[in-house]
């Protein structure tokens, strides 16, 4: 019997993977595609974007300088440091915001250090990466083998009438069997438009660059590849497409009638926004696209179930282990559905602004994000700064990730997560070793910049638990200790 089987080997499923194994629990991802090499996992239809939380939780599990160095052979991998002056610093519905606008001192308790840049790299590239340290952590890993069906009993989870784990947890994408046969509800909003990622030969000019029309909205991003944006109420989503289908498409979205010769590449997607109402029945849980599925708009989707993954691994091994408090389990749908419907309501604000009715409100977001003020409320709802859980202490640090401290011998703090614990930041050097209470360790030493603090608990993924100016007393820290260790 395996501790866990995941259905699903794309990143999300690979990640929480290796959250698991560093538990030593026994791990099965089961894959329906034989194949994990597809075209429109290459660049750049395959370019996702990585910021925040993501390259926060690379960064504490040593992955962070694989995945930003991507070979010659998978495209151009791009890294902006977060704290860059100059360029676009993202977009919201095609309105791009200037880096220069962006006011960083307004995000507190940030420090600058190893994680503080953003990645554009592949999805192939993610992939191999997470799939050769799984691999190397002894994760099993089933290509060609899906999860078709599964029964569940007080006490474990049989899986295609065979397979017997203590838990299983879907990260199959959008169309997620586990979500189907679990019976979760998934609630939300129907499309309104058809997205298309396509390669063509093309007869004709057409500007490069992000373009919205009356009918929708075109990018070129090199000659012949595009971006299309048709609002035909989804309509044509994995509809056959023909090479007169995307030409119609393309002379309706730019008004040019162009003429396209070949269609090398193509897939389509919606901006339907779907939420399951909790991440978890019983012994079986959701996570990434399975839990949540929304337009692509705005570079969201992964960044979303990475957070998932990381916020459920240590979670679910302490419950597999038995070292949970209780309740643990529970605040993974507590902490991550808030944050997905945010991002739910992210992603359809573009579409209503990209609707061809709403010209007069977009010339007046395209001003507001001209702003200093415009720039930085963009930036840090895009870049994941103000992602904060609430787990009910006052203290502004709470509920955000831990600040990535130098420490006194030259060590930076989130490095000392690696191991999947997580430990009790004791600046003053005070507190006693809190003997007995496992899965977190105490670093006894100062920082360089302690930003005012004399006291940090950070939990396994990185989130701080509970934090003091003050001295602390041994009380207040097992106190917090308690509700997570």
């Amino acid at each position: 019997m395996y501790d866990v089987v995941i259905a699903g080997a794309g990143p999300v499923g690979l990640f929480l993977a290796c959250e698991l194994r560093l538990a030593k629990l026994s791990v099965l991802v089961m894959e329906a595609l034989a194949d994990p090499h597809l075209p429109q996992k290459k660049l750049p239809f395959g370019m996702r974007g990585l910021w925040g939380p993501s390259v926060e939780a690379f960064y504490r599990r040593g992955l962070l300088d694989q995945i930003a160095a991507q070979p010659a052979s998978m495209g151009q991998a791009t890294i902006h440091s977060t704290s860059a002056t100059k360029g676009p610093g993202g977009h919201f519905a095609g309105i791009q915001f200037d880096r220069a606008n962006i006011d960083p001192t307004r995000w507190t308790y940030r420090l600058e250090g190893p994680s503080a840049i953003q990645l554009g790299s592949s999805m192939e590239h993610i992939e191999s990466v997470l799939s050769a340290h799984a691999f190397a952590a002894g994760v099993e890993i089933h290509r060609g083998r899906g999860v078709e069906s599964f029964e569940e009993t007080e006490d474990k989870v049989v899986i295609n009438q065979r397979i017997e784990a203590r838990w299983l947890v879907g990260c199959d994408g959008g169309r997620s069997t586990v979500r189907k046969q679990g019976g979760f509800q998934f609630v939300g909003t129907e499309p309104e438009l058809t997205g298309y990622s396509v390669e063509v030969d093309l007869q004709g000019v057409l500007p490069m660059g992000r373009h919205p029309t009356p009918t929708g909205m075109f990018t070129q991003w090199r000659p012949g590849v595009f971006g299309l944006v048709d609002f035909d109420g989804g309509k044509f989503h994995r509809a056959e497409l023909t090479v007169e289908h995307i030409e119609g498409v393309l002379r309706r979205v730019s008004g040019v009638d162009v003429t396209v010769t070949a269609v090398r590449t193509a897939s389509t997607w919606t901006d339907r926004s779907m939420q399951a109402t909790t991440y978890r029945k019983g012994r079986v849980l959701l996570a990434g696209d399975s839990a949540h599925v929304h337009s692509p708009l705005g570079g969201q989707g992964l960044n979303l179930g990475f957070g998932d993954a990381m916020n459920l691994g240590w979670k679910l091994a302490a419950t597999v282990r038995g070292e949970a408090p209780a309740g643990l389990l529970d605040t993974y749908t507590a902490e991550r559905h808030p944050v997905g419907e945010r991002v739910l309501e992210w992603t359809r604000a573009q579409v209503a602004l990209m609707r061809p009715s709403s010209s007069a409100l977009h010339a007046v977001v395209r001003d507001l994000v001209g702003t200093r003020d415009g720039a930085t409320y963009f930036a840090e709802r895009i870049w994941g700064v103000n992602t904060k859980y609430d787990l009910g202490e006052e203290h502004l640090l709470v509920g955000r990730t831990c600040p990535d401290f130098e420490l006194a011998d030259g060590t930076r703090a989130c490095t000392l997560l690696r191991d999947g614990t997580g430990m009790l930041l004791d600046f003053d050097r005070v507190l006693p070793a809190l003997e007995g209470r496992r899965g977190f360790k105490r670093v006894a030493l100062d920082a360089k910049d302690r930003l005012g603090l004399s006291a940090v608990l950070v939990r396994p993924d990185g989130v701080v638990a509970w934090a003091s100016d003050a001295t602390p007393t041994s009380d207040d820290v097992l106190r917090a200790a308690a509700t997570w260790f």
